[in-house]
């Protein structure tokens, strides 16, 4: 072997040895603790109890409302009803804002009602609403190409459909309609802004949901349509009608107010500064009462360390953290929140790793990590799936930021998981009156506490470094 191949070999030998040397495995002992824990949860209904408590004694947990007050209180005594070892509440500034009136109706070419929803943080029509003929787009980017002005005294509809996908992937690209709609409708000239709901049920029940809009109000009174209606007024410009409608919406700017995000802790006994963060959104909106979006994320978060506490000899080494976020609805409000203070001070250096569940209550189907977890760590990943197989979990490519409310903390470096569920029907009943406890199977909840347990006992337990 010639000198040049002896040192490209030696260098790799070199690196392998190095890889090896850098890898902290899993311990049996963390692994039969984690699969016992898994067990325990599959039998356990905490989480569905949970769920039960929130939406009946609560129920619809809107920014402003006496609901979310409600919540706040509810979470902090749930918390320390379940032994948790701290639980703390931490202000978040944001601005109000509610619905009132919501008619619509098509009085040209026939008299017919139909079922509509303001969009967050919607203007108000005139006092008496407004009557004007619909100008149809298939989607956005046909709204985007009419001429600046060319929709004066017309109302622009926007009908494209949202395809249906066991994770989802069809809300992206139907929501831009619903978050930025507005605004391309006030520069083309038009009185108001109307769309099919963003949801893949064929129920008459509208969703709604936040715009772009961080204060105030959108451009133009932006509302979404129940889906049959939308059908019903693509049926009619198919028979060669140009339906005329009456629009009314009132809807109020509350100003200033404070709302919180609701924190509690089970410390860790080894390095009580590392945190592991898992949750979901107390908020909700208003029309239902928010048992898949997102109840369901913060029973499961709840449970899931309170069961890791309950049945182990002590804490594991780090803190889980489990954070209620409030305001997520509208923005992320209390994420950000939360994020910016953590940046602050210093302390998002010790957030090792995170996940939120928002994506109903459906099973959980895959693991993935996000790409910023350190390569000596993947293998712990991998340990979890490999758990998680007997509830039907494989490990899964692709990248992630772990949940809408820990997409400010994965900006800030934070590691994630995704605990993929199964959202095959999640957006038939998202931001809709339909979203209501019925719709949760308890089977389903207690494979996700199950799926939950494993990631959080782990990630905590393991003394090596996700970053």
């Amino acid at each position: 072997m010639n000198l040049k191949k002896w040192v490209a070999a030696a260098t790799f030998v070199f690196t392998l040895t190095s890889y090896a040397d850098n890898i902290v495995p899993v311990s049996e002992k963390t692994q039969s603790t984690a699969a016992a824990l898994r067990d325990k949860a599959f039998k356990d209904d905490s989480a569905y109890e949970i769920l039960k408590s929130l939406t009946t004694e609560v129920g619809a947990r809107h920014p402003g409302t006496p609901g979310e007050k409600a919540a706040i209180e509810w979470g902090v005594n749930k918390l320390k009803a379940l032994g948790f070892d701290k639980v703390y509440t931490e202000d978040v500034k944001m601005n109000g804002w509610l619905r009132g009136v919501e008619t619509a109706e098509i009085i040209l070419p026939s008299y017919q009602k139909m079922i509509i929803t303001a969009l967050g943080r919607s203007k108000s029509t005139p006092k008496k609403g407004l009557e004007a003929e619909i100008v149809h787009f298939k989607n956005y980017a046909a709204l985007e190409q009419a001429p600046d002005g060319s929709l004066k005294g017309k109302i622009a509809f926007i009908s494209n459909r949202m395809e249906r996908f066991k994770n989802g992937a069809g809300y992206g690209p139907a929501n831009i309609a619903r978050s930025k709609g507005h605004e391309i409708a006030a520069q083309k000239g038009a009185e108001a802004l109307l769309i099919r709901s963003i949801g893949t049920d064929d129920h008459r029940n509208p969703h709604t949901g936040a715009t772009n809009v961080a204060m105030g109000y959108t451009e133009v009174p932006a509302v979404a349509l129940s889906n049959p209606d939308a059908d019903q007024l693509v049926r009619l410009l198919e028979y060669g009608h140009t339906p005329k409608i009456r629009l009314n919406i009132q809807t109020k700017d509350l100003g200033p107010i404070v709302t919180k995000n609701v924190i509690g802790e089970i410390t860790g006994s080894e390095r009580p500064d590392e945190v592991v963060v898992i949750g979901g959104h107390l908020d909700s909106w208003d029309l239902g009462t928010g048992a898949v979006d997102d109840g369901a994320g913060v029973a499961i978060a709840m449970a899931t360390a309170s069961l890791i506490k309950s049945n182990t000899d002590k804490n594991p080494r780090r803190t889980i953290r489990v954070i209620l976020w409030g305001a997520e609805e509208l923005g992320l409000i209390g994420a950000r929140a939360y994020a910016k203070a953590r940046e602050e001070d210093g302390s998002i250096a010790n957030h090792i790793i995170g996940s939120e569940s928002d994506f109903g209550a459906g099973p959980v189907y895959g693991l993935q990590s996000s790409n910023n977890i350190s390569p000596n760590a993947l293998h712990v990943v991998d340990t979890m799936a490999s758990l998680m197989g007997e509830l039907g979990v494989t490990r899964r490519p692709g990248n992630t930021s772990g949940g809408p409310d820990m997409i400010p903390l994965a900006a800030l470096g934070v590691p994630a998981i995704n605990l993929m569920q199964n959202g095959t029907d999640y957006f038939d009943l998202h931001h809709t009156p339909d979203d209501t406890f019925d719709k949760v199977n308890p089977e389903h909840m207690r494979q996700n506490v199950a799926a939950w347990t494993v990631f959080t006992f782990m990630a905590a337990q393991w003394p090596g470094s996700f970053k």
